[in-house]
């Protein structure tokens, strides 16, 4: 009879823990936080996760462990046969200014996610990435300077953008948009090794994985529960061996967690796709060697309009009347000014005020993007451009 454990109230409850990342060095674990010194470890905060550099590791954490032995856990990682299924690059990614190491990329979400496979897809496999269970984390994290770059999820093709990302975007105006990535969602039914389909009691899951795949889980016939973590949900079933649940989630999930991929694309629709962009406190450098094609670059810019929405027409026919493609407008509340009164004859109207975001085709130095900018900036109450990258 397969053993079965409860989900336990953690994994149930809304309920947040601090960014944090841990690294396991032999069998010894070590946690630091990403904002703050823990008092009696000695890690500083600008402590960077799975340092590549043995002597660096021990010397920060005081362990007695040798070099020979971190060089190997380190190569054993980067081995990993299924890491070419993930990343792009098999190599470190090594942008200028990073004085020749692996890129330290931020991400949101836990081990397991989505957020991590972009990473790493983004970057390298042996980029070192960690995690942020907050949102604001990532972000801080870039104005600390403990990581190089960020990663953050800002768009379903099905559930539409995240809007808490792009409100955190407007507010921390040191940070750019260096970056887009745009993945397929693979949502895979996962299970202990060993496991299967017969085996199976209830699948559980996030819920918005889990209205990716209704139809897939009606002819299932199973029990189904809503946990707020699906990656925190697999790495429990994995460490408890429960034979009798599965978790919809990621390849990266089953990888970090040694689970089994019973199935994979278990969601409804085929046409499902996560937009990720990637963060960094300066702008995007040019590409050395091939230079992308100013079409395969985008310009994010945000403004406010002094007249309001009426007159959103007007700035989107400055970058058409360009030839300055507008691929994507979204709005979100002006926090400084959010209600904006409107006098006419027949008295005072009050009206939501709005910071438009407009994505455009091409480089902020193109002729046509530049142009259009300036003449935004006659009829905006403010103007600032996100980012201008290039598509990863």
């Amino acid at each position: 009879m397969a053993l079965r454990v409860p989900i336990p109230a953690a994994l149930r409850s809304h309920q947040s823990r601090k960014c944090s990342v841990i690294g396991s060095t032999g069998g010894i674990k070590v946690r630091a936080s990403v904002k703050q010194r823990r008092k009696g470890t000695g890690i500083s905060p600008d402590f960077s996760p799975f340092l590549t550099d043995p002597e660096e590791i021990a010397s920060r954490f005081g362990l007695e462990i040798t070099v020979l032995e971190l060089e190997r856990l380190f190569k054993e990682a980067s081995g990993d046969p299924l890491l070419p299924q993930l990343c792009g690059p098999s190599h470190p990614s090594l942008a200028s200014g990073f004085s020749g190491r692996p890129v330290r990329v931020a991400y949101q979400g836990v081990r397991g996610s989505y957020c991590q496979e972009a990473a790493v897809k983004a970057f390298s496999s042996v980029c070192t990435a960690f995690p942020c269970n907050h949102m604001e984390d990532a972000f801080q994290a870039l104005e600390e300077k403990t990581a190089d770059r960020a990663i953050i999820p800002v768009e379903n093709s099905i559930d539409g953008p995240i809007d808490r990302n792009f409100d955190l975007l407007l507010r921390h105006g040191g940070i750019d948009i260096v970056g887009e990535l745009i993945l397929p969602v693979n949502h895979c039914l996962l299970a202990v090794k060993g496991s299967s389909r017969s085996d199976l009691k209830r699948i559980v899951s996030h819920p918005q994985a889990l209205s990716h795949c209704k139809a897939k889980l009606e002819t299932l016939c199973l029990e189904i529960d809503e946990v707020p973590n699906s990656a925190d949900a697999a790495k429990f079933i994995s460490e408890n061996q429960i034979s009798d649940t599965a978790v919809i989630g990621s390849k990266m999930a089953a990888r970090e967690f040694g689970l089994q991929v019973l199935e994979q694309n278990v969601q409804d629709q085929i046409c499902n796709f996560n937009r990720f962009l990637q963060l960094g406190l300066e702008p995007a450098p040019l590409l050395q060697g091939k230079e992308k094609k100013p079409t395969e670059w985008k310009t994010t810019v945000a403004f406010s309009l002094e007249k309001g929405v009426s007159d959103l027409f007007r700035a989107l026919f400055l970058f058409q009347s360009r030839n300055v493609t507008v691929t994507r407008v979204e709005h979100r509340p002006n926090r400084s000014n959010p209600v904006r009164v409107v006098e006419k004859e027949t008295g005072d109207f009050r009206y939501f005020d709005y910071v438009f975001i407009l994505d455009l085709e091409g480089r902020v130095s193109d002729p046509g993007v530049e142009s259009g900018l300036t003449r935004l900036k006659e009829i905006t109450g403010f103007v600032r451009v996100l980012g201008s990258y290039p598509l990863i």
